[in-house]
């Protein structure tokens, strides 16, 4: 594997943020239609055909949801303490939730019960270890949609990763079965930041989590029987908020996508939970392809660009590339 160029390194940067959140607000208007009902591929777009009955009528095209809100109040953490701190990403979450920090004309929608429930646990004084088990078998994907920053901005080992992973759950999505998945979806974009192949980052992400989980049975034994990474044919998802399908439509997208637009267009036609899915696929799909491949028409749709714009200029400098 050839090293990476300066260019290359910071398009795989700018393409994991931007494919995100534009993953995010492609899905947006397709969310809760089940697959049948999804346009034909070659027809998704952010502003869909004439005719279709919008999720989310009163958001125009080209808005990120909570999703990506999210996703910009971890980079904004990260950037401004240096280190992850579960308080200060606590916080700004909560800021998120109650006056739209990051959001879209500061306008919240499409918040999830587990998310509001923990939030509302946090806003009244609970530990933000603990707000993410107010459901103890909360297992929807709100952690995972928004983890992709950790691993653009971390520099630690792939162990200090993994426990960041786990710990960016714990405000919202504290059950092991998310911390598993977000750890290694997040080993899996630390490969294709470094240029890897997506088959090849797969399985060392896969190897790699199996030995950092060896000394501690409980993850360990939660990755192999949740997961089941060994098992034939396993990466197949159906586009649902259950955060394993979750996982798993995003890896069997990307193991057969030849770009940024095919792989988004594809998380979308899974219907359902669309805009999630589009996110969590689009941020690895924008790592690996990186940013020029993001389409344009795209890019100049995507509402309130410059809040996005700031922060991945400050990620950029932070890599001191």
């Amino acid at each position: 594997m050839a090293e990476l160029t300066n260019e290359e390194y910071i398009s795989k940067i700018k393409g994991g943020i931007y494919g995100l959140l534009i993953g995010d607000a492609l899905g947006v208007p397709y969310e809760f239609h089940m697959k049948e009902d999804i346009p034909p591929i070659e027809q998704i777009e952010m502003n869909p055909p004439e005719g279709f009955v919008r999720a989310h009528s009163g958001t125009a095209p080209g808005t990120w949801s909570d999703d990506g809100a999210q996703a910009l109040c971890l980079l904004d953490s990260l950037l401004y303490k240096g280190s992850f701190d579960l308080t200060d990403f606590s916080d700004r979450v909560l800021a998120w939730y109650e006056n739209g920090l990051w959001a879209v004309d500061n306008r919240v929608f499409d918040v999830g019960i587990q998310t509001s429930m923990a939030l509302s646990m946090y806003k009244s004084g609970g530990k933000p270890e603990d707000c993410g088990n107010v459901r103890p078998d909360g297992k929807g994907n709100g952690a995972l949609m928004r983890v992709l920053p950790l691993v653009l901005w971390h520099t630690g080992t792939d162990a200090e990763l993994v426990n960041d992973a786990h710990r960016q759950c714990l405000i919202t999505h504290g059950n092991i079965t998310n911390q598993v998945c977000c750890a290694l979806y997040r080993l899996i974009a630390r490969e294709l930041l470094n240029g890897s192949s997506f088959d090849t980052s797969l399985d060392s992400a896969i190897q790699k989590l199996r030995s950092i989980y060896a000394d501690t049975p409980e993850y360990s034994d939660e990755f192999l029987f949740r997961l089941q990474p060994d098992e034939p044919d396993i990466w197949k998802g159906r586009g649902s908020g259950y955060v394993v399908d979750s996982l798993r439509s995003a890896v069997m997208i990307m193991k057969a996508a030849n770009s940024y637009e095919e792989a988004v267009k594809q998380a979308v036609a899974l219907g359902d939970d669309t805009d999630t899915t589009a996110c969590i696929t689009g941020g690895i799909a924008g790592v690996k392809f990186g940013y020029d491949s993001i389409p344009t028409r795209w890019l100049n749709s995507l509402r309130d660009k410059y809040k996005a714009d700031k922060l991945i200029n400050k990620l950029i400098l932070n890599t001191g590339r």
